[in-house]
């Protein structure tokens, strides 16, 4: 069993690119059927969080390959 707290602890790999995209932010949750629909990581772009644009990252938990001690790997071939 896994808690979402622990899950917002580990780093996101993409395994297409080896590239960093950053921690979990927030999820997506189907309350009706109880379980994680998505993973939600904040994109860069905000200067001390205040200006800029901020995007999001949507990673579907079906895109999930690994959940590992430290990080999570996922197969994501959306833009960042």
């Amino acid at each position: 069993m896994l808690k979402l707290s622990e899950i917002r602890e580990k780093e996101i790999i993409n395994i297409n690119t080896g590239e960093r995209m950053g921690f979990v932010d927030d999820f997506e949750l189907d309350l009706e059927k109880g379980y994680v629909e998505a993973l939600v990581i904040s994109g860069g772009g905000k200067i001390l969080g205040l200006f800029g644009k901020s995007s999001e990252i949507i990673i579907n938990w079906s895109d999930i390959v690994k959940i590992g001690t430290d990080t999570i790997l996922v197969d994501y071939k959306g833009d960042i």
